[in-house]
């Protein structure tokens, strides 16, 4: 097993979760250079499937096996949603999954950090005056 702090070769995997689709991507520490990508849609045929957790945590599976054999043992974790000003802030089913998946891989999870857009009141949302009547 891991002994000490400096035996762990550190990446970032960023997990982006919508309801239609989940993307997990790892990259070195400095984010610039990608190590392993999957998505859901990859892994399953239906398209109404892509985020479902079960896709998510095959994907990350993947993943998680291509990182740990290119040398990377431990990820900070940056999970993003939609988000911006028309998108909803919480992530899909697949973001928890996922996480849970690459922690059982045997990859040591540092920070996990939320990174879902928020918007500064930039462009006016759509729905008119009075909101979306339904």
């Amino acid at each position: 097993m891991i002994k000490d702090k400096r035996d762990i070769r550190w990446g970032i995997c960023h997990i982006y979760s919508s309801y239609n689709d989940t993307i997990i991507h790892v990259t070195d520490i400095t984010g610039s250079e990608t190590i392993a990508i999957s998505s859901g849609g990859q892994i399953v045929k239906a398209h109404r499937l892509e985020s479902s957790p079960t896709a998510a945590m095959a994907a990350s599976k993947k993943v998680a096996e291509s990182a740990l054999e290119k040398g990377i043992n431990g990820i900070h974790v940056k999970i993003k949603a939609p988000g911006g000003h028309n998108g909803p802030s919480n992530p899909g089913p697949g973001a928890q999954a996922a996480v849970r998946a690459l922690s059982r891989m045997g990859l040591r999870i540092g920070i996990i950090e939320d990174v879902t857009p928020v918007p500064h009141d930039g462009c006016r949302k759509k729905g008119g005056k009075r909101g979306r009547r339904v």
